[in-house]
């Protein structure tokens, strides 16, 4: 049997140890004594570290690139950046949310991303337009990464009138998961009901939730321990993520302690989103200024499965993000004081692992008869791949080379000392 790639001298994701990786017909296959010989391209890893593709676990891919037209966010604020957008929303077009996604999620895939999780606002101002938008965009990359659209109704949908039925035929049109933003209704009774809807919609179609959770700095926010009782309620551990939930950070410990152990008990996976709360939360806080990214360690601590996201991609929420996992990582590292070895090689998971597990994206592993999705860092280890945030080396997906860099460096100089990461 022929190969179509054999990488060689390569450390994959969990094991120190160096091997060869050979790939066939779209599969990892094991390695013949004869690889070179027959294998069709052979790339050299020279001791780089490899994952089977990073997961992003939360994008807004219909704002993203928004701010290439939209005022300024002058308070920085979250309010703000959702009342900038009202306008903007009542003039999109299918054919432009679509262009602006594909533009990233080309930056995704240079960057290793295969799996791919993004929210898209439904409401009556921008009606299904969104969602039909990136509904194409993901047709048009669909061998090349695997996204999933999140029904997210930003606006409410108790104090949203018409929402609720969007929400329902958006997914009769192709979106696979239901969301929601409890905390944005006018009352904890409203809140409670905004929850309830969700699971509803989600039983109809037999679907995952991935709802936005007290994305406030208010300490008396409460809807994170309601989702989790009401997933419970229905049976629905597992199939239940929570983003952001910032109010968690603000909560004392007792409290705070209660709630992690609920989320453990519904199986609820978390997701910190450290480059939107960092710029987003405590803007109207004088010092000491709370930052609004929520309790991972200490989540972890309690085995709750958790992932970071990128969230947002010039826009009026946030005006940076080069869609790149190593750079959400590097800052989740700075914002939850994760710099000891072993709690750099959780981030690592929280960017691969950890992300495809709160997809329940299967066959995420480097193993013989699996798909062969892999992208090889320029880096060897998980430290030196955060401090550097170097171009991916290859990526690949399902056994084919869809994207390298070679990095050239050039010196005009003359110095004995070789810099170290």
């Amino acid at each position: 049997m022929a190969l179509d790639i054999l990488i060689k001298n390569v450390a994959v994701w969990g094991s120190d140890a160096l091997r060869d990786l050979a790939i066939a017909g779209g599969h990892f296959v094991a390695v013949p004594q004869n690889a070179v010989e027959i294998s069709s391209l052979v790339l050299d890893a020279g001791g780089r570290i490899a994952v089977p593709g990073f997961v992003e676990p939360h994008i807004h891919l219909d704002k993203a690139l928004i701010s290439e037209r939209a005022p300024v966010n002058v308070s920085g604020t979250l309010t703000e950046a959702i009342e900038i957008l009202w306008q903007i929303k009542r003039n999109y077009t299918v054919e432009e949310i679509a262009e602006r996604a594909s533009r990233v999620l080309v930056r995704a895939i240079e960057n290793g991303i295969l799996r791919l999780r993004t929210h898209v606002d439904v409401d009556p101002i921008g009606g299904t337009r969104p969602a039909e938008g990136l509904i194409r965009a993901r047709e048009g990359f669909r061998d090349l990464i695997d996204v999933q659209i999140v029904a997210f109704p930003q606006e409410g949908i108790v104090k949203s009138p018409g929402t609720e039925m969007l929400m329902r035929d958006v997914m009769k049109l192709g979106v696979d998961v239901v969301g929601g933003m409890p905390f944005n209704e006018a009352s904890p009774a409203d809140s409670r009901r905004h929850i309830e809807i969700v699971f509803d919609i989600a039983k109809q179609f037999d679907a995952d939730i991935d709802m936005h959770v007290d994305e406030t700095d208010d300490p008396l926010a409460r809807t994170l321990e309601v989702l989790a009782e009401l997933t419970i309620a229905n049976g629905w551990q597992g199939r239940v993520t929570a983003g952001h939930t910032c109010a968690l950070a603000s909560y004392p410990r007792d409290y705070a302690d209660r709630v992690i152990a609920q989320l453990k008990e519904a199986g609820i996976n978390m997701i910190a989103n450290p480059a939107t709360n960092l710029m987003l939360q405590g803007r109207l806080d004088d010092y000491p200024k709370r930052r609004g990214v929520t309790q991972v360690k200490e989540l972890l601590a309690a085995g709750v499965n958790v992932a970071c996201g990128q969230d947002c991609v010039h826009d009026t929420f946030y005006p940076f993000g080069q869609k790149d996992p190593l750079e959400i990582a590097f800052l989740l590292c700075h914002a939850s004081h994760m710099s000891q070895p072993g709690e750099i090689r959780t981030v690592m998971d929280m960017v691969t692992r950890n992300g495809a597990r709160a997809l329940r994206a299967p066959g995420f592993e480097v193993a013989d008869g699996a798909v062969a999705d892999l992208v090889v860092l320029d880096a060897r280890d998980a430290r030196e791949a955060f401090a550097t945030r170097l171009p991916r080396r290859w990526v690949i997906r399902k056994g084919k080379l869809i994207a390298e860099h070679a990095i050239t460096r050039r010196r005009y100089f003359a110095h004995a000392a070789e810099p170290a990461f």
